[in-house]
């Protein structure tokens, strides 16, 4: 079974993306191993935002499976993120 996937949608001159950018990296260390996080900047990597359909950043994206299970704009505190995952672990 794959682990689930979580993508962070930012740009470096998003001042919300700059508060949730600590919030990832806590969830990735309290994770490990078992979630598979990758931030994309949306201004790199255009085709890929445009694959998720973002419009505002930051936007994160759970998926399992390679299927989409959530999608949260804006600042997502790490307890909600956690809530999240652990049942896709």
């Amino acid at each position: 079974m794959a682990k689930p996937v979580l993508y962070d949608f930012f740009a470096t001159w998003c001042g919300p993306c700059r508060i949730q950018g600590p919030i990832i990296e806590d969830v990735a260390a309290k994770m490990g191993d078992k979630v598979d996080v990758k931030k994309v900047d949306v201004d790199q990597f255009p085709d890929l935002a445009n694959k998720y359909q973002i419009s505002v950043v930051p936007t994160l994206v759970i998926e399992k499976d390679g299927k989409m299970v959530h999608r949260l704009e804006g600042v997502t505190d790490a307890a909600r993120l956690e809530s999240l995952l652990k049942p896709l672990l």
